[in-house]
């Protein structure tokens, strides 16, 4: 999943930052508004990590916005602020969950699955294509009932096709959804994940659409 971070402090920006890509995340981090606003307008993120200080203003008033413009995407809150009144504040913003400093980076993991859970709770969290049962909810992919292992990548390039089934999606968007602003990133990178996932989901389990991409049918 692709997240963005919006926190002005280095120290915690850079453990956050490094501890969600070794879970295989891909994560742009920013330190002002407007950076984030920038960001947000180019890049459709699964999530976004939200302090609520920042230089340029309150991380409040973003959260606002993108309420208020009908944007859906999860928001956790991370901030130094621990009072009731402000907890209450930020999840009547729109918040979706609301983490004190300092937090252990475990929960903070614990926190973004819990929230990827219900983000998909409101719809079927499954999706069927072909011999495979996808469980986003779950986080893991049945082959004729049968659990297939994947690592945090190939999981990542699963889901984003998945939850598109039956679009087809090119190599650029793949990538986006993979990998951060400034990654260094192979050309066969795509390549590499798709010839993986047949290998352990079926070759007829991805579809070639040639000149265009890629495709999961439903």
């Amino acid at each position: 999943m692709r997240i963005l971070l919006i926190e002005d402090e280095p120290v915690l920006g850079e453990a956050v930052a490094t501890h969600l890509k070794r879970s295989g995340h891909a994560v742009d981090w920013v330190q002002r508004l407007d950076d984030a606003e920038a960001a947000l307008r180019g890049v459709e993120y699964g999530l976004i990590l939200l302090d609520l200080h920042l230089p340029d203003g309150r991380g409040l008033d973003l959260l606002r916005a993108l309420r208020k413009s009908g944007d859906k995407r999860p928001v956790i809150i991370l901030t130094a602020r621990d009072q009731i009144r402000d907890r209450i504040e930020g999840l009547n913003a729109g918040a979706d969950d609301y983490l004190v400093k300092p937090f252990d980076l475990g929960e903070l993991t614990a926190r973004i699955l819990a929230v990827q859970r219900r983000s998909v709770a409101h719809a079927d969290p499954t999706i069927r294509a072909g011999r495979l049962l996808i469980d986003q909810a779950a986080r893991k992919v049945l082959s004729d009932g049968r659990e297939v292992e994947l690592t945090a990548r190939e999981w990542g390039l699963l889901e984003c096709l998945a939850q598109r089934a039956g679009a087809t999606l090119s190599k650029a968007q793949l990538e986006e959804a993979l990998y951060a602003f400034g990654a260094e990133i192979e050309s066969n990178a795509v390549e590499v994940y798709i010839s993986r996932l047949r290998k352990k989901l079926g070759a007829n389990a991805i579809r070639t659409v040639r000149g265009l991409g890629y495709r999961l049918e439903p």
